[in-house]
């Protein structure tokens, strides 16, 4: 909630869902003196209560359960960039019992989605146990490991269309026909082998901002090495020491 207009949304596992958002056009403060710079002060004032007034009954509206009176959130977050976030909790216009659920309120740079974004960071010690922010963190480090290039190893997989050319079934140096010796999903691959490596396994949507750039930058894939692995190292293999290594 800002001096521009007040965006409501819910926060659930991974899933962040805008229930409403509206705007409003408040009235600048009056540079002049006089009466006429009273008059204009008491309708801006006026005009504030009435925002404060709308945003505290639609918040009855959508966090309200009607059928039990009671709340449908675990939590509230107040966010804003300006003091009417505060006002607004602090207000006897505001439900009490939403009131009650109130578990931060926070400043934030923007307004619509990238404040509601930015709210969800900035509270997330409060959410540590909510999925959406932990996905998000995940994410984040592995954006970060990225950034230090601290190794990073690619895996090509086939998607549909890559799978029905058979031009990736032939061997690129003699064009002899490949043998499928298995075939298996990639997702069925990691449930079922992760653990032989001793390594965590992370489900990610592209529900979030971070999950969604994931998903367009690196295929929705991506892996934390516990140690930086050089694959130069690799090439210094002859021909012989593998061809005895695969006996």
């Amino acid at each position: 909630m800002d001096g521009h207009g007040t965006l409501f949304g819910t926060l659930s596992g991974n899933t962040r869902e805008i229930l409403h958002k509206f705007t409003v056009d408040l009235p600048k403060k009056h540079g002049r003196g006089g009466q006429s710079a009273a008059r204009f002060g008491r309708l801006r004032e006026e005009s504030r209560h009435n925002y404060v007034r709308k945003t505290a009954e639609l918040a009855t509206q959508l966090y309200i359960n009607t059928s039990t009176s009671q709340p449908n959130v675990s939590g509230l977050i107040l966010a804003g960039s300006a003091d009417l976030k505060t006002e607004l909790g602090q207000s006897n216009i505001f439900d009490p019992r939403l009131q009650a659920k109130i578990l931060n309120v926070v400043d934030v740079s923007y307004g619509g989605e990238n404040g509601f974004n930015q709210a969800i960071k900035l509270s997330a010690e409060i959410l540590s146990n909510d999925k959406f922010v932990q996905e998000m963190r995940l994410i984040g480090k592995y954006f970060e490991e990225v950034s230090q290039d601290t190794g990073e190893t690619i895996i090509k997989h086939f998607n549909k269309e890559q799978e029905a050319d058979q031009r990736n079934f032939h061997d690129s140096a003699t064009s002899s026909v490949l043998e499928i010796q298995e075939k298996t999903s990639l997702l069925e691959w990691f449930a079922n082998e992760y653990r032989k490596f001793r390594c965590k396994l992370e489900f990610v949507t592209n529900k979030s901002q971070e999950g969604s750039q994931f998903c367009r930058g690196f295929g929705g894939i991506g892996g934390i090495l516990r140690y930086q692995l050089d694959m130069r190292s690799f090439d210094e293999l002859s021909d012989e020491e593998v061809y005895e290594d695969s006996e």
